[in-house]
């Protein structure tokens, strides 16, 4: 079964760590052809909105609907349409970029794993490395070519969790590119960073977290960091 959907909604989405509220009624709406920053300073629950939205953790308590779906009754389907991109890379450094990218192609069903790959390396500029192993790429080439390995099966949802960390300038402008790429195409991307001047001017709307509660959201953010601090400054 092929699913689709154009809307993400979280609705009242907490999650507990025993005793400690990771996060806490969390609710929002975004669909597609746009860019949802979940922004907020460390243990603001950046990354378990992430993990949860991604279905690798399961809420505990509120919905999360990708349309009219539920992770819950959609399973192996739904998941093939989110890429994630979290702080672990999953590339394997003995092996060419051409190699770790067909190999993921081929695990999410791909006819042609190799087109795929070389598809993928030619939309991160590395098509001229494609047969270098993975060990001999700078960090920012690296996280241009885990970026493609979330992308190569043509996600709907893509969740992204601090991806410019540790990029220098120019793959920062590439990724920044990439993104807005994604958005014309009718993605729908949610992003968790803490680098509000790479974000300035990318994100459609913005969620404000703080210790695990939605401090405010704001749609079309402007001046993205005075207005991180008069947000943040009132939480």
């Amino acid at each position: 079964m092929s699913i689709d959907f154009n809307e993400l909604t979280a609705e009242d989405v907490s999650r507990h760590f025993g005793r400690r509220k990771a996060l806490s009624r969390i609710s929002f709406r975004t669909g597609t052809g746009s860019i949802l920053g979940l922004l907020g300073p460390n243990g603001a629950g950046k990354s378990t909105m992430i993990a949860v939205l991604a279905t690798l953790l399961r809420p505990s308590g509120g919905d999360i609907r990708y349309g009219t779906h539920m992770a819950s009754a959609t399973g192996a389907e739904l998941r093939a349409r989110i890429g994630v991109l979290g702080h672990d890379l999953f590339l394997y450094p003995e092996l060419t970029a051409r190699e770790n990218l067909a190999f993921f192609a081929g695990l999410y069903g791909a006819a042609n794993a190799r087109a795929a790959a070389d598809a993928a390396l030619d939309r991160a500029g590395l098509a001229d490395r494609a047969d270098d192993p993975i060990s001999s790429f700078s960090r920012g080439m690296r996280q241009r070519v885990a970026l493609e390995r979330s992308l190569v099966h043509g996600p709907r949802l893509v969740l992204l969790d601090e991806p410019f960390t540790g990029l220098d300038d120019a793959s920062a402008a590439a990724l920044v590119a990439r993104l807005r790429g994604l958005r014309n195409e009718g993605a729908i991307v949610v992003l968790a960073t803490h680098d509000l001047d790479l974000a300035e001017g990318l994100l459609d709307s913005a969620l404000f977290l703080r210790d695990g509660r939605m401090v405010e959201a704001v749609a079309r953010p402007g001046a993205l960091r005075s207005t991180y601090r008069s947000i943040m400054g009132r939480a």
